[in-house]
């Protein structure tokens, strides 16, 4: 199979414990790029949050907020928010369990709490700023991901079925927080849309990722490869494992797919 088509997650895929992206890692994307495949970013941040990324690799096209908003040669052509009585719902009930959320939109983003721990120790994890204090951000712009803080022995408060959210779907990225996005949505959901939009086969397609919110892609896929250091779990959803960020695994993985 000649693949045409590349997604690469952020977070322990691109960028290592650092937040920076190793130099061969920028080097193997270029080389990528210059032999005239499609190369996308595909990541659970929303888009003002990994700028500086797309900058370094010269990427004008990805996949956000888990799915929920993709961007093509700087062109939205996919979104789908979260309906805003279920927002409306969901922050009253956080609220109400003394959990911050946050509302992240395509252009910001709003903590409906000031200065929570929870919140800045999981933005610490990603290096960058926490964002504003203000409840009611669904009222003023479309929803496509919220930040929810509470802690895995709590998730039943809204992930069980009498908790009513059946239209959403969680998904845990930090011991303080998950993310939450419309039911059925995923990052595979989103390169369907981009498959659409650009006339590939999914067979065309590979992916690299190492998190939870990484299972659908890889496992979609023409070529799914784990990072070496994804946990077992996500590795069993891929066809490939390829080493560490560190240790030169998107070259190794794209030497694997025949792409170098």
């Amino acid at each position: 199979m000649t693949y045409r088509v590349v997604f690469f997650d952020i977070d322990g895929t691109l960028v290592n414990d650092e937040k920076v992206i190793p130099q061969d890692t920028i080097e193997a994307i270029n080389e990528l790029k210059a032999k005239g495949t499609d190369v996308f970013i595909a990541t659970g941040r929303a888009p003002y949050y990994f700028t500086k990324y797309m900058s370094q690799l010269g990427i004008d096209s990805f996949i956000s907020l888990n799915g929920s908003y993709v961007v093509y040669k700087g062109e939205m052509i996919y979104s789908h928010p979260i309906h805003t009585n279920t927002l409306e719902r969901l922050e009253n009930s956080a609220l109400s369990y003394n959990h911050p959320i946050v509302m992240q939109g395509a252009e910001a983003g709003f903590s409906n709490m000031e200065l929570h721990e929870f919140i800045a120790a999981s933005f610490q994890t990603l290096q960058v700023e926490v964002p504003g204090y203000k409840t009611g951000y669904w009222k003023e712009a479309p929803i496509y991901q919220a930040l929810l803080y509470c802690q895995e022995h709590e998730e039943h408060l809204y992930t069980a079925k009498e908790a009513g959210y059946d239209d959403l779907h969680f998904v845990r990225w930090h011991k303080y927080a998950m993310d939450v996005i419309p039911a059925g949505g995923s990052k595979a959901k989103g390169i369907e849309a981009v498959l659409k939009h650009i006339g590939r086969s999914k067979d065309e397609v590979v992916a690299f990722g190492d998190g939870l919110n990484d299972v659908e892609m890889l496992s979609y896929v023409g070529l799914g490869i784990a990072m070496g250091n994804a946990n077992d779990e996500v590795k069993s959803y891929a066809n490939h494992v390829t080493s560490s960020v560190d240790e030169k695994g998107i070259r190794r993985g794209l030497e694997h797919a025949g792409l170098l």
